[in-house]
């Protein structure tokens, strides 16, 4: 059985009664809610001021006197000002904040009734954003003609707070709170991705509509897609797991198994019955990963999944049932993808009502900066250690990471990896310019080792070989540049930046185009290497 549990003030003067038995005949708005024939409240949240604690000891013990099976709980609030908003939502927001909700067995009301207008306006705010998982409840006196006189009734209502600029505003510092909340541990300068994540946490805490995340390796998906998981668990808003699965390494029939689960005897080795990732995720959120490496079987499946929650097991006649919010993540470019009849259309609608795109760190040069700073801290924490640059190694380091040149293919992960492998070998905590070189030799022949692999990729062993080295380097270079642009304008724009100022029509994109056509390549097959696996 759920409990029902009741959060309210004492009302000082509405509650106010003698000790004679005369007060049973006078309504009191917290004993009343306790008299209720078809709310039975389980336990009472009692808050008050020191100065009203006989008051409110008399209206608990005549509770316990009329509602045997509730429990009062007294919180003690000392509050200078009640009329005023800021003491007011600040001291509502921390019990809510440190109170230890079960949702799952209990259901949560607050009692407006009693207290100032300005506590019912906070009820309001709190309740509205989740971090009071409750409906409101108000009181109201009995009719002169109902019976019994003292009991009343009561209502569950809603509030209009339009004209309350102040607390408002409070609740948009609140907002911020939680984008930051969303950001840490993505140290960030860019103007456009601040953007993006307040989008982010206003769907994630409104909607349970799936989200599409789309960026290269590396860019943060699924750290971002934990982070709303995290949020939407502490406005109560979610109740299970964070499920993970990255969905290139599922393959036959262990995907489907891996998936959706499987009956004992399904195939052969299945001598158990497995439940899940789908079921193993009811009440939470399943994060796919490169969601376009799915099979269309699978694809099939997990629409059914999304839309109706039912789906059967691998090998099973009996559906199971599984209430998952998600988020998917890939670095495809999925419209492609379904023009080419790889994804199916109707899936792709259905995770693209929130897409967010991730840009990779080539094109977030701002960010280079404060991600130093991030990840020494790191280091710092896991390995004890303090390390620090040296003022010039720092600048050469952020002169070359900035630089047009910097590929940065592996994205946070890899910059990660660069401060990792300098900080550890620091000499007494100090990165210096000898290290920066060293560093920055090891990356160059990395990037030069990829872009030779990508063009392998793209024209083949035997057209490889056949290009002189002149034109191999100049293709390289157009590659990074179109990998770095989001059209194929503006890679022309950036690739024909002193000439097109000669033209009267500067036409980059076609003059690009008509470049790539001469090796055999095309926008749309960059772009598909450029973002990597």
């Amino acid at each position: 059985m759920r409990k029902q549990v009741v959060f309210g003030f004492l009302g000082t003067q509405l509650d106010q009664a003698s000790r004679s038995m005369d007060r049973w005949t006078r309504w009191r708005p917290t004993v009343s809610l306790c008299q209720q024939e078809d709310l039975l409240v389980h336990r009472l949240e009692l808050l008050h001021d020191s100065r009203s604690q006989s008051l409110a000891e008399l209206v608990a013990a005549d509770i316990g006197a009329i509602s045997t099976e509730t429990e009062v709980r007294h919180h003690v609030v000392n509050l200078r000002d009640p009329w005023d908003f800021e003491e007011v939502y600040s001291a509502l927001h921390d019990l809510a904040d440190g109170y230890p909700f079960d949702t799952d067995n209990e259901d949560y009301y607050v009692h407006i009734t009693t207290g100032t207008h300005v506590a019912q306006i906070c009820w309001f705010l709190l309740t509205e954003a989740r971090y009071l998982p409750a409906r409101l409840l108000q009181t109201s006196p009995p009719n002169r003609r109902d019976e019994p006189e003292s009991a009343g009734t009561y209502t569950l209502i809603d509030l209009d707070l339009s004209r309350y600029n102040k607390i408002a505003s409070r609740f948009q510092r609140e907002q911020a709170d939680t984008v930051s909340f969303l950001k840490s541990g993505i140290a960030t300068r860019s103007p456009r991705f601040n953007r993006m994540i307040d989008q982010i946490e206003r769907v994630a805490a409104r909607s349970k509509a799936p989200m599409l995340l789309i960026g290269p390796t590396g860019a943060g998906k699924s750290f971002l897609a934990r982070r709303v998981y995290e949020l939407k668990k502490q406005r109560h808003l979610i109740r299970g797991r964070f499920v993970e699965i990255n969905c290139a390494t599922l393959r036959g029939d262990s995907a489907m198994s891996t998936l959706f689960g499987h009956v004992k005897g399904a195939f052969t080795g299945a001598q158990n019955e497995r439940a899940g990732l789908l079921r193993s995720a009811d009440g939470g959120l399943l994060f796919l990963d490169e969601i376009g490496e799915l099979g269309l079987d699978e694809q099939a499946m997990l629409l059914k999944a999304i839309e109706e929650k039912r789906f059967f097991p691998f090998g099973g006649d009996r559906e199971s049932e599984s209430d998952f919010q998600l988020i998917a993540g890939t670095h495809r470019d999925l419209r492609q993808w379904v023009a080419q009849g790889r994804f199916r259309e109707d899936l792709y609608a259905r995770i693209n009502l929130w897409t967010f795109e991730l840009p990779g760190l080539a094109e977030r040069s701002e960010d280079i900066e404060p991600n130093l700073d991030f990840e020494l801290a790191r280091f710092a924490q896991e390995n004890g250690e303090q390390v620090r640059f040296n003022v010039e190694a720092k600048r050469r380091y952020l002169a070359f990471a900035t630089s047009p040149g910097a590929a940065w293919a592996g994205n946070f992960r890899e910059l990660s990896a660069s401060i990792t492998r300098m900080a550890t070998l620091a000499e007494s905590g100090r990165i210096t310019d000898e290290l920066v070189e060293e560093e920055i030799g090891r990356l160059r022949n990395t990037w030069a080792g990829e872009e030779e692999d990508t063009l392998g990729e793209l024209l083949g062993a035997e057209a490889l070989e056949s290009l002189d080295l002149f034109d191999r380097l100049q293709l390289q270079a157009v590659l990074k540049a179109c990998h770095r642009a989001a059209s194929l304008s503006e890679a022309g724009r950036l690739l024909f930046d002193k000439s097109r100022l000669e033209k009267k029509q500067a036409n980059d994109a076609d003059r690009l185009r008509k470049y790539l056509a001469r090796f055999g390549l095309d926008w749309a097959m960059l772009k598909e290497y450029g973002n990597g696996d």
